[in-house]
């Protein structure tokens, strides 16, 4: 495959809205940019302490060939700072560097700094143009593609935000090489669910290859990040603002995201998604939909790439508690994600509290899974 990289075109309304580019390197950026159209704007490149000292500085150098002014504003990393006030301070920064509609944002990082960057962008004058640039597997497969934005209030995930499409999703996957093990796990409980909702095949050609995607063989990781990238741009240009289809990219998330909240973001995201999903699975099988050995089949897979299919040291009830405030309520009731069978998922605006209860109780059970005690 050697340096040969992928493009992924986004429509909406069925005209084109913005590239998806696969490259191996920063290359190619500057020409990606320059075809927006903003030579000699001003950019600021939105960082934080993890992604700006290993990748800002060659961003900013090759960008500086494009834009009449590139600035740097970094922000420590950690879900604790995806917050109203972060976006304040960046909102300060854009005023007293004199940004304008016509200037643009660039997002270097993971999934805090894309749905903070763009949050920024969709409000900071009533809309500028913004780029994402993710360097971890979990936002260049999931966060930097459908323009979903927000930040997180009072712990919260996500309870503030607008939709707020990127010019440009610019992913160098060699960037994955400096990821910590657990961040790469993390991406692919996200990579996996893709394969559960919409494409078996997809799913067992993901266990199929777990070794060389364990390794970064380049040639996987190209191929595995094309086919999710196409499985989640497919769904977003169907359901842009998640009236309907978008939500089966919630599978795992209901009662993921409210582990994740009580666990304080001590767990990673794609560890409680993994959890979530199996979660899922487990009362997929109890509606009599999947068999007992698919949910089985399920958590095997999902342990194999070192994520957790339990979250021990929670309260049921507790979890079941803040499910009710999480943003996918439907007029008092939650559109759960569950499986007719794997590579197939429908929204059910029918599950009781009995069953989430009898879900949370699955889920929190003490097993063997390593980051369970978080």
């Amino acid at each position: 495959m050697g340096k040969e990289g992928r493009s992924l075109p986004v429509h909406r309304d069925g005209k084109f809205c913005y590239e998806i580019r696969l490259e191996q390197d920063f290359e190619r950026l500057p020409e990606c940019v320059e075809a927006l159209g903003v030579r000699g704007r001003r950019l600021c490149i939105v960082t934080d302490s993890h992604a700006g000292p290993l990748y800002a500085e060659a961003v900013r150098e090759k960008l500086a060939k494009v834009f009449g002014k590139v600035t740097v504003w970094t922000v420590e990393a950690g879900e604790e700072n995806k917050t109203l006030d972060t976006v304040r301070a960046l909102y300060e920064h854009l005023i007293l560097e004199h940004f304008d509609r016509k200037d643009m944002l660039a997002a270097l990082g993971g999934g805090v700094i894309g749905d903070l960057t763009g949050f920024a962008a969709a409000t900071y004058l009533r809309g500028i143009g913004f780029i994402q640039l993710p360097t971890t597997l979990l936002s260049q497969v999931d966060s930097s593609i459908g323009g979903k934005t927000g930040v997180d209030f009072d712990s919260y995930k996500n309870m503030v935000g607008a939709f707020h499409m990127p010019r440009l999703v610019y992913m160098n996957l060699s960037v994955l090489s400096t990821l910590p093990d657990r961040q790469f796990a993390s991406g692919m409980a996200e990579i996996l669910k893709h394969g559960l909702i919409k494409n078996a095949d997809y799913f067992r050609w993901l266990s199929g290859r777990r070794q060389e995607i364990l390794e970064r063989e380049p040639e996987a990781l190209m191929a595995m990040i094309e086919e999710s990238c196409r499985i989640k741009r497919d769904v977003v240009e169907r359901d842009p603002t998640e009236q309907g289809e978008r939500a089966l990219l919630n599978f795992g998330h209901t009662l993921g995201h409210a582990a994740e909240k009580l666990k304080n973001f001590q767990l990673l995201h794609g560890e409680c998604v993994a959890a979530g999903c199996a979660a899922a699975a487990y009362l997929s099988w109890r509606r009599g939909l999947i068999s007992k050995e698919a949910v089985e089949e399920i958590c095997e897979v999902f342990r194999s790439f070192s994520l957790p299919v339990r979250v021990a040291g929670l309260d049921p009830e507790r979890l079941l508690l803040t499910t009710k405030s999480d943003k996918k309520m439907d007029a008092g009731s939650i559109r759960f994600i569950l499986l007719r069978q794997v590579g197939e998922a429908f929204v059910d605006r029918s599950v009781s509290e009995e069953e989430l209860l009898d879900a949370a109780r699955w889920m929190t059970e003490d097993g063997n899974d390593d980051k369970t005690e978080g």
